[in-house]
């Protein structure tokens, strides 16, 4: 019996001795902070590993999307159409800057939002729409966008699942008004804690770095009422270390993708969703859906399984973000019919994935899912 657990991912780091080494030069300096020499550096590597013309780091994935949402200047009261099938920071960021959620429902091929259903949300109170690229599946970006210029609506992406990724040889960052990523240990890439926007205005650069300064422009003056959301000097080099390997990691994480997809591909009642051509996946997540009546028992009862396991596999996303405690008790929220969002967040389970996860552990999770099933 296997006495450790089995997480459903885990941080990729770079060597010991190099990270070691690479953060020796603080102790020279004793410059940790403040947008220092690594600060800058990160944010140039990630301009050309991104593809795009700017990036402002942040301390966290949070803070970026809050701040870029602040940045845009809405109007309190204004209306944000989002997904309710997210993390929930996606929709607290909105409702922290005196925003209103609108909630949209998904697409069942892909779990973004339906952009089909857009347009019947609009409002006069509409600013902008907060699409999420969910697992790696991108969003309808044209779709969207052709939405939003007729509405003249901003676009913020959370990509938080899509870093690195393409869709049709484009980098996702390069889509909408900004994209906002997470840098959190459990992504793809992380710098311990962080996050970034990435954008083509170079005004939206000036914003942002007021919002995450105090609005500081000198020692005697600060122009903006700004937070404080930088990030420090320990967490880029850690972000300057694992850009170094991020192509190998994403590479192991494909091939153990493929595994799984070999593995399951004959059990009834579990199915995956479908890879899209035009995109370069990342391969962040693995997420299955549990059809219970082809499968002989629910979601729920397959989690609870692996759990006993040993193996701890999320549900991931559920309950939907408007069905959260803080935001029912609150009347925040608007939202239409969320069919699709609901079937789905009560069917999908993501299992353990990342770039060093054994093979003979996956033999043992898809095991275990053949051995419940009914």
């Amino acid at each position: 019996m296997r006495d450790k657990e089995i997480l459903v991912t885990r941080s990729s780091m770079p060597p010991y001795e190099e990270y070691i080494e690479a953060i020796r030069p603080l102790w020279d300096s004793h410059w940790i902070t403040n947008m220092g020499r690594y600060h800058k550096e990160l944010e140039k590597e990630l301009k050309e590993y991104l593809k795009v013309p700017e990036v402002s780091l942040m301390v966290n994935g949070h803070m970026a999307l809050e701040l870029t949402i602040q940045a845009m200047g809405f109007p309190a009261g204004s209306e944000v159409i989002t997904t309710p099938f997210t993390f929930i920071s996606t929709t607290h960021a909105i409702v922290r800057n005196g925003l209103e959620p609108v909630f949209c429902d998904i697409k069942e091929s892909d779990g973004t939002i339906d952009e089909e259903k857009i347009e019947a949300l609009i409002t006069e109170k509409t600013v902008a729409v907060v699409p999420v690229h969910v697992y790696g599946n991108i969003c309808n970006v044209e779709a969207i966008q052709r939405i939003a210029d007729k509405y003249n609506l901003k676009v913020i992406y959370d990509a938080a699942h899509a870093f690195g990724e393409t869709y049709k040889g484009a980098g996702v960052s390069n889509f909408g008004d900004a994209s906002v990523f997470s840098f959190h240990a459990t992504k793809v890439f992380n710098t311990i804690e962080g996050g970034a926007v990435t954008f083509q205005n170079h005004v939206l650069y000036e914003k942002l770095f007021d919002l995450k300064n105090f609005g500081i422009r000198g020692e005697e003056l600060a122009c903006e009422v700004g937070a404080n959301a930088k990030m420090n000097e320990f967490a880029a080099i850690m972000g300057l270390c694992n850009l170094k390997y991020i192509g190998e990691e994403i590479e192991k994480r494909r091939r153990r993708t493929e595994y799984y997809r070999e593995l399951l591909a004959d059990v009834s009642g579990v199915k995956l969703f479908q890879p899209d051509e035009d995109i370069e996946y990342n391969a962040a997540y693995l997420p299955i859906m549990i059809d219970s009546g082809d499968f002989g028992c629910t979601r729920d009862e397959l989690f609870a399984y692996l759990r006993e396991n040993k193996i701890k596999a999320r549900k991931y996303f559920y309950p939907l973000i408007s069905n959260q405690v803080c935001y029912r008790k609150n009347g925040k929220g608007r939202a239409a019919a969320l069919e699709t969002a609901e079937k789905m967040s009560e069917r999908i389970l993501t299992l353990p994935l990342y770039a060093d996860l054994d093979f003979d552990i996956m033999d043992e999770i898809v095991d275990l899912i053949k051995q419940k099933r009914k």
